[in-house]
Formats: C-alpha cells, sequence, structure tokens
C-alpha cells in the first residue's frame, strides 16, 4: 500500500507522531510518505490510505477541511489524542477509521485491511521512529539561550498519564494509564537526530516523572553519550516537590527548561480542576527550581467560569512580584478554558449551568462566563497576545487592561539569559 502519514500542527516540533508510525508501516513491507503541513505543501499524488495525525486541538481543526477533501479520493484514518473525542465529527468528513492511545501497531492493522477500535491501551513493543522521511530539524522551533539559536529535537519517553486533571484531554483517552518508550529506543531515537544536528532535545511527555526511575535512566545514558546536549522536560508540580531531590540531577545531566501545567493561582480553581497542587506549592517549586539552576516556564489557564479581574490581576501582580514575567509566553496569560468533547469539566454541574451548546467545527463546548466583562477582558487580552513584542511588553499591555495602572518593569535577568522555545503556543 501507498501510505501518507499527515501532520498539521505539533507545537513546532518535527512530528514524533509521523516518525513512530511511518517506522511501523515500512516494517510491515508499506510504501510510506510523510507529510507536515506545518512545514510543506501537501504532496500531490494519490494515496491508498491516508492518515491525519491528530495530537492536539489546533491539529484537528486544521486537519478537518482537508479530510474531507480527500473523501472518496483514499482511505482516511484519524489517530492520536483528539482522534477519539471528536469521533463522530471526523466520521462525517469522511474518516472510516478513529485510532487513540497507542496507535501504532492498529494504523498497520488498519493499513492491512482489519477493522480497528477506537482506543488502544496495549502496551507495545517500541522500534526506532524513522525521521528520515520528515523535513530536517532546521525549519521547525528553535531553543533561544544565551544569545544563540540551537536546533531542537523532539522525542517522547512516555505517553498517558497517571493523573485524572479535570481539564486536561490525556484522560478521556488514557483515564490514568501511561505507557513508557523502552529506553534503548527513545536513545536511538535521539542519536538520529543528533546526527542531523540537534543540539537541544524536548521531552514531549505529559509528565516527565509519572515514571521518574524510567526517566532518570533515560537522562543519564543521554547525558553520559551526549555530554553537551541540553534538553526540556514538562512536569507536574506535585511531581517537582515530591521529587525534588532528583532536580539537582536534572540540572547535571543538561536539563534547561521545566514546563509546568500551573493553570491558576486561586486554590479554589485548583481544587476544581483536581490539578493536585495549590498556590503555596507552587511557590515552592519556583524557589525549588530556580535553586536548583533551572528555568520554570509555567503554563496557565487565564480564564475560566471562576476568574474574576481581582484574580486576573493577582495572577499578573504574583508574577511579577516571583520574577517569572520573561518566563512567560503573553498568549499564556490569554488563553480561555477549552472543554473538549469527553472532557471531566462536565462532571461540574456549575459548568454545565454556563454551556451554551457544542460547537461541531471548533471542536468544543462554547461557555459564558457568569460576569459579560472577563468575557470581553479574555477577547481583548488575545488578541493582544497575539502581537508581536517581547514578553516585557505583551505583560505591560496585559497588565493595563486589566486596570493595574501605569506597570513598573521590575529588574529582571536579561532575557537572552532565559531559555524559551520560540513556538509559543500550548493547546
Amino acid at each position: 500500500m501507498r501510505v501518507l502519514l499527515v501532520n498539521t500542527y505539533d507545537l513546532g516540533h518535527q512530528p514524533f507522531g509521523l516518525a513512530s508510525p511511518a517506522a511501523w508501516l515500512a516494517r510491515a513491507g508499506h510504501t510510506v510518505v510523510c507529510a507536515d503541513l506545518a512545514v510543506e505543501p501537501m504532496p500531490n499524488a494519490r494515496f491508498d490510505r491516508v492518515a491525519f495525525h491528530l495530537p492536539m486541538h489546533t491539529a484537528t481543526r486544521l486537519a478537518a477541511p482537508l479530510i474531507e477533501q480527500l473523501r472518496g479520493q483514499a482511505r482516511i484514518a484519524c489517530y492520536g489524542l483528539y482522534a477519539p473525542l471528536n469521533a463522530e465529527y471526523l466520521r462525517s468528513l469522511g474518516a472510516e477509521a478513529i485510532i487513540g492511545g497507542e496507535f501504532e501497531a492498529a494504523l498497520v492493522d488498519w493499513v492491512n485491511g482489519h477493522v480497528v477500535a477506537e482506543k488502544h491501551l496495549d502496551r507495545l513493543e517500541f522500534i526506532a521512529p524513522q525521521r528520515q522521511l520528515l523535513p530536517v530539524l532546521d525549519r521547525y522551533a528553535k531553543l533561544q539561550v544565551n544569545g544563540e539559536s540551537r536546533t531542537v529535537g523532539y522525542t517522547e519517553a512516555s505517553r498517558g498519564c497517571k493523573h485524572l486533571c479535570r481539564h486536561c484531554p490525556v484522560v478521556p483517552v488514557y483515564e490514568g494509564r501511561f505507557r513508557v518508550v523502552p529506553v534503548e529506543v527513545v536513545l536511538q531515537d535521539i542519536r538520529q537526530q543528533v546526527a542531523a544536528g540537534a543540539r537541544h532535545i524536548t521531552f514531549g511527555d505529559p509528565d516527565f516523572w509519572n515514571g521518574p526511575t524510567h526517566a532518570r535512566r533515560i537522562v543519564q545514558y543521554l547525558h553520559a553519550e551526549f555530554p553537551a546536549l541540553t534538553y526540556d522536560v514538562t512536569i507536574k508540580v506535585e511531581h517537582l516537590l515530591a521529587h525534588r531531590d532528583l532536580l539537582a540531577e536534572l540540572k547535571a545531566t543538561g536539563c534547561l527548561m521545566v514546563t509546568s501545567a500551573v493553570e491558576s493561582l486561586d486554590d479554589a480553581v485548583l481544587q476544581r480542576l483536581e490539578k493536585g497542587h495549590t498556590r503555596a506549592d507552587f511557590e515552592l517549586a519556583v524557589d525549588l527550581l530556580r535553586a536548583a539552576g533551572l528555568t520554570l516556564a509555567p503554563t496557565f489557564i487565564a480564564f475560566t467560569p471562576w476568574t474574576t479581574r481581582a484574580s486576573y490581576l493577582d495572577l499578573l501582580r504574583t508574577l511579577a512580584g516571583l520574577d517569572l514575567v520573561e518566563n512567560v509566553a503573553p498568549v499564556q496569560l490569554a488563553l480561555r478554558l477549552l472543554i473538549p468533547s469527553g472532557s471531566r469539566l462536565l462532571e461540574l454541574s456549575e459548568v454545565r449551568e454556563l454551556l451554551t451548546g457544542y460547537d461541531q467545527q471548533a471542536l468544543l463546548h462554547r461557555w459564558q462566563h457568569p460576569d459579560p466583562a472577563i468575557d470581553e477582558l479574555a477577547a481583548a487580552a488575545i488578541r493582544l497576545a497575539g502581537k508581536k513584542r517581547s514578553r516585557q511588553e505583551g505583560f505591560a499591555a496585559l497588565w493595563q487592561l486589566a486596570g493595574g495602572g501605569e506597570y513598573t518593569t521590575p529588574a529582571l535577568p536579561a532575557r537572552a539569559s532565559i531559555p524559551y522555545l520560540d513556538e509559543p503556543w500550548y493547546c
């Protein structure tokens, strides 16, 4: 079979979600072409099978019109986290197979003509991804640090998550499970990216410390083999506190940055989201990472049904007080709570009462804030956050929008000393 694997958007990374199934399909004897539409055009050729990788909300919305255009020209599958969440809609567009969870083996089965289920959580015998079919790493997001730009590779040491945060799209698919990729497979994947020019690796696991022993083995071997290679990870606040003794090892093995989904500084909101941490926990994590010499990149959902103007200003004031303005992309201070199909947020009656209907094309439940002025503030904030400017300038604009008065820039580290990836979106 001639198989086309399509990615529309994956946060500026060379997509693991194409490279991994490409290796499985090639091993099964199929001819595989990968198209990452984030950096290259759709191939002008015919294929027997076309499979769309849908790891996130934005990717799914971008893929929808393409799926519809290909209806009748090839047999179509959708796979990845957002495929089962939007199964009915994707089928209406022309997809015959929906594959979520551990998708590689199921994709091979589908291409081989078998009917496949929507969710697959069985443990797989992973093989090294096949990255030579993808655009070169230089076409993707870069790490900016100390005045230099570094080519970035991307891999996954695990998938799924042990936790059940209400707002997280991982939960409806994995339901508290996570699956590890064997250490040697992860290292093989990184080796080929280093050979292709990568000087920094992003680990895309939903939480790198869901399995801290597994994670430690990987970074220990990685640092021994590539002592100059740096990396970044995503770790929950509660894991940062529970395993604080491992922070020094992260630093010693080349970690530059830790992304953590803080979401809110309001303890009542954090409890509703079942995040597993408090405001005080976040502030302690800031101190612990700073003491370890690691950069914290916190992410937020600034506008929820419980946001007030006072709580929004408190978020901004706290970030300034903790010297974190340069650590946070302005868009993180403008994101509105997204409620996809199957979200555990729908368990809350106070959320259900605010819903105005399900928007099929937008792939979300629409909701209105009890105070219309907050919805107006959120809309203005996302417009401001979309403008190109420095993080200090973006923060100052949001501060003034929220009614914080004149913003005085605090004495912060130079921007160049704080590492960041130049692809800021996170949804």
